[in-house]
């Protein structure tokens, strides 16, 4: 079964076992999170589309860590004024690892007469 997600603006396509690098999350690490933005749940049978997220639908999660991404310079220069800039910047980031694809069908209970 696989899923996609929204959280923090960005959507990701997840599985079960799946490691993922989000922006930074306030979690502490070993801690279990839950998305509860599911856009799309679908497997080999079935389809399930959410309008605009799927109800009853939960993707469960654990942080694993926080870490830095690779360093990325940014230079400015303008021509012939002697004028040049360099800087650095390094994105913070969280690794979670995808736990569960939960989906509980919508039960309506049965009408008596």
């Amino acid at each position: 079964m696989q899923a996609i997600i929204k959280t923090q603006g960005h959507q990701y396509k997840v599985k079960v076992g799946d490691e993922l690098l989000l922006p930074v999350l306030k979690e502490k690490p070993k801690a279990k999170i839950t998305f509860d933005q599911v856009l799309l749940v679908f497997d080999d049978k079935t389809t399930k589309v959410g309008l605009p997220t799927v109800t009853n639908a939960k993707v469960k999660a654990e942080v694993i860590k926080h870490l830095k991404d690779k360093k990325i310079r940014v230079a400015k220069f303008r021509t012939r004024s002697r004028y040049r800039k360099v800087q650095g910047h390094r994105t913070h980031l969280t690794l979670v690892k995808i736990l569960s694809i939960v989906t509980r069908e919508n039960k309506l209970p049965k009408k008596t007469k």
